[in-house]
């Protein structure tokens, strides 16, 4: 295999740079690692070597690969040991002027064809390339920690950027085992642009009083499928980090609704509660584990009122099969009785919203969120209105907790919680295509590599209809007034004609 780059450098010897550092010199590189501080590159280097050790002891390495690899990990003393690299990474500190001192630098050390990439994570490609005699052989290159483990790495071309300089970083991360994915030169790339839908509408739900932090983290990892609630997520990756990324984004996309921070993370940040790594975030860890709190107990109801389902009900035949599995009286008349319980399942609309619009009693109206088929999750979620009374409300969780199947009730809510968040990935990721930042089909593989979702957000809004989204988006924005939830001309026009969301023009 003849290798893109034979002679890489990396500066910078944080973990980001270990880690790109240690899958450059696997593939076959010579490998140099530069740092300002002398006694970061050897610690960088023994680092690595150990990670190699270990994958020796467990048998995923021979003692001769590991050999070979060690051979191939060189200290640079001064930055003229770099001036014969193809390759140069830097992985320093997210400051503009300082990347930009660097690359000038650079320039004068490295020869005319040496690729100059930047592992910016929020920066532009082209404002960093702004000064360089030679913006042709820049790029940027993104990889996530902890890098030989997350397999993605995003490739940006800057306004500058010579076509096959991004071809060689492809090829480049194939051999190094990573899958590249191309982006545009846009605020937060593809994978920090796309994760915008998840937390800052969790946030927005906190804030509004809908229900706590555990709740949403496990309506959505047991609706959705997601490995972490956004609220866990948070904590793992800490708001030191992501909400400077927040304000980023939304500041460099001129305050787009679509990315609006929450004075929750700003005023966590600025009390010093970051997440895991200081005992305390969104929940206190003891010996590195969440505190969570108990689940809400289910009330006994021993005289269960019948059931009327709204005609106008999403899913309502399945609603309907649920119920009679789960042993209800169910009324079948044009209106519900004076003592029934009321049951609604609106796509983006309120309880509120329909109990009104439907003419039904408040008191006596809840709701049941069914974007989801109730058979492919794992807990569902009810809401009440300010009006609902207590015993109707519980009622409602006992009768649908008669299965063991976990319930969560919680205020009521346009789209309760799961129609709020994947309405606005969806949405995000719909717009970013729109918006030509990458491909659908890179999109998708980026976020799923990158962020762990269960499927990509366009896989996600196809497989729940793109015209059940729309619906979804069209009816928060008539609740909340927002212009965030607008819907992305690449969703109106696809859900109009019943394309994937995937499907890109002639």
């Amino acid at each position: 295999m003849t290798l893109a780059f034979q002679h890489v450098a990396i500066i910078g010897a944080g973990a980001m740079g270990r880690g790109i550092a240690q899958i450059a010199a696997q593939t076959g590189s010579r490998v140099w690692i530069f740092d300002t501080q002398p006694e970061a590159i050897q610690k960088a280097r023994d680092s690595v070597f150990d990670q190699w050790d270990k994958m020796q002891e467990k048998g995923r390495l021979s003692p001769e690969m590991v050999a070979g690899h060690k051979s191939r990990l060189l200290v640079a003393s001064s930055m003229q040991d770099l001036a014969q690299c193809d390759l140069v990474i830097e992985a320093i500190v997210e400051r503009l002027d300082i990347k930009r001192n660097l690359f000038s630098e650079l320039e004068d050390v490295v020869k005319a064809e040496c690729v100059l990439v930047t592992n910016t994570s929020s920066l532009s490609v082209t404002a960093i390339a702004a000064g360089l005699k030679r913006p042709g052989q820049f790029a940027g290159y993104h990889f996530f920690n902890p890098v030989p483990l997350m397999k993605v790495v995003e490739v940006i071309a800057g306004i500058r950027t010579a076509p096959g300089v991004c071809d060689q970083l492809t090829d480049y991360a194939k051999q190094m085992g990573h899958t590249p994915v191309q982006a545009q030169d846009t605020p937060g790339f593809i994978v920090n642009h796309a994760g915008r839908g998840y937390g800052t509408e969790a946030l927005r739900i906190v804030n509004e009083g809908v229900a706590d932090f555990a709740t949403i983290d496990r309506i959505l990892k047991d609706q959705v499928g997601f490995k972490l609630g956004p609220f866990e997520l948070f904590d793992l990756t800490a708001l030191d980090v992501s909400h400077p990324v927040m304000e980023s984004i939304y500041n460099q996309y001129y305050q787009e609704p679509r990315y609006r921070p929450s004075v929750i993370t700003a005023q966590r940040l600025a009390g010093g509660i970051f997440g895991k790594k200081v005992g305390e975030g969104f929940y206190k860890y003891v010996d590195g584990k969440a505190q969570m709190p108990a689940e809400p107990t289910v009330t006994q109801v021993h005289d269960m009122p019948p059931v009327w389902v709204s005609p106008r009900a999403s899913r309502r035949l399945e609603l309907l099969q649920l119920l009679k599995d789960l042993g209800a009286q169910i009324e079948t008349g044009a209106s519900p009785s004076p003592t029934a319980l009321t049951i609604v399942a609106p796509l983006g609309f309120d309880i509120t919203t329909v109990a009104v619009v439907e003419r039904l009693d408040p008191a006596r109206t809840v709701g049941i969120d069914l974007l989801f088929e109730d058979a492919a999750t794992k807990r569902r979620v009810l809401a009440t209105n300010p009006a609902t009374r207590r015993d109707m409300r519980d009622a409602a969780h006992a009768l649908f907790a008669r299965d063991g199947k976990a319930v969560s009730v919680i205020r009521d809510s346009g789209g309760f919680v799961t129609q709020r968040v994947v309405g606005n990935i969806v949405n995000v990721a719909s717009d970013m295509c729109q918006q030509n930042v990458c491909s659908p089909q890179d999109l998708d593989t980026a976020v799923t590599l990158g962020l762990g979702y269960p499927v990509g957000p366009l896989a996600l809004g196809d497989k729940l209809d793109p015209a059940n989204v729309l619906e979804v988006l069209f009816n928060l924005q008539t609740v909340y007034g927002d212009t965030r939830y607008r819907p992305s001309p690449w969703l109106r026009r696809r859900g109009a004609i019943g394309l994937s969301l995937m499907h890109t023009e002639a």
